[in-house]
Parts: structure tokens; sequence; C-alpha cells
């Protein structure tokens, strides 16, 4: 049986509409594992927009973003940084879960390069053209890839605004590169502490555009 053709690239003019055509999205083989699509959230006039990776598995069960050990953590990140995630949209580069099952679990699997093309050109860049945001905060190289549409080093990247980007999407906005949440989750006990006050140094450059 063949699978349905990809479906052409959304026109919505707002992100509850399109919301509503992401979650029958077909453009890629992910759909079909995940439990369901996974849009962005938060406000749409946002000055700040934070972009991830992709949904994991509690995400995928409870169809909102940021929701699990990560999210948690990007929470009290932001709380420490000075800056209201209620003032901001949270999103992912990727909408589907994309996993490998191991037992009884699904393991996270990264996205390749078509799906992260794929959903960029359907999804996040329609967010972000929808939005306006004066800034994203791109979490992780998947994200990175995703906003800039190349690889980009974290590393040498992290630690500044990248002032006046024209990104994939074609709008124009400030930039912070940082490290995705779950990166603080696998570093060793040792260093955490000092690996999440760098996140949350990476997240205070944030507050300028927050609102008052």
């Amino acid at each position: 049986m063949r699978s349905p053709a990809p479906i052409a690239r959304p026109t919505a003019r707002s992100l509850t509409a399109l919301r509503e055509e992401a979650e029958h999205c077909r453009a890629c083989p992910l759909w079909k594992n995940a439990t369901q699509t996974v849009f962005g959230e938060g406000r749409a006039t946002a000055r700040i927009v934070l972009i991830g990776e992709q949904p994991g598995d509690r995400e995928d069960l409870a169809g909102k973003p940021f929701v699990g050990p990560a999210g948690k953590l990007l929470d009290r990140a932001l709380e420490q940084a000075g800056v209201e995630r209620t003032q901001t949209y949270v999103t992912n580069a990727v909408k589907h879960f994309k996993f490998e099952p191991r037992g009884k679990r699904r393991i996270h699997k990264k996205p390749n390069e078509h799906e992260i093309s794929v959903c960029q050109q359907h999804w996040l860049d329609n967010e972000l053209r929808l939005i306006e945001p004066d800034l994203v905060i791109a979490m992780g190289a998947t994200a990175a890839r995703a906003v800039f549409g190349r690889a980009t080093a974290i590393g040498k990247s992290r630690g500044h605004i990248i002032k006046g980007q024209s990104l994939a999407s074609e709008i124009g906005a400030d930039v912070i590169v940082t490290v995705h949440p779950s990166f603080l989750l696998r570093v060793p006990d040792e260093d955490r502490d000092s690996a999440f006050q760098a996140f949350v140094e990476d997240l205070k450059l944030a507050r300028k555009y927050a609102p008052a």
C-alpha cells in the first residue's frame, strides 16, 4: 500500500489554522509511529520563540511541547534567567516523535536531514512567519539547523546574541544559540551544576526582549 502523498505547503493565516493543518501532516514518515502531532504552544504575539529538536515520549503522549524532564529543566532555567515561559512561544523543529522501541521503552532517535527540512518548510517556517518574533532561541543542533538552514556549531555560536539574522523562514530576527535542555540531563553529575548555570546565562541574554 502506498503512503499518502505529501500535503501541499500550508498557507494558513493564523496559528490556530496552522495547528489544525499540522494535525493531519503526512509530509514525512514520522507520523506513522507517533501518537500525534505535537505543535507549538504559547503566545501568538510572543517576542521570543524557543525552538527545540522534537517531542519526546511525554510530549508525544500529552500533545504538548516540553512537558517532560527536559521541559521541567527548561522551566527552571527560564525562571532563574528572569524570562516567563508564559510570555514566549515554545515549539520544536520536528513535530512528531522519532524513536526506536527498546523493550517497553521508546528511545529518542535523532531526526535526519530530510525530516528536519520537510518539517521546517511545512510548519516551523510558517510558525515564525505568523508570530514574527524579535528573538529566536535555537536549543540544540537540530533547532539551529532548522533556523539557519545549515549545520551550526553550538559551542562556537552560544554565549551571545546573533543580531539581525535572515532566517531560513525568510523572516529577520535576532538569534541565541544554546544547548538543548536534554543535554543537561546527560551531563556527568559533577559537571551538571556548571552546565545548567551556563544554560541560564545564555537564556539571560533574552531578558531585554521579554515584556516589562
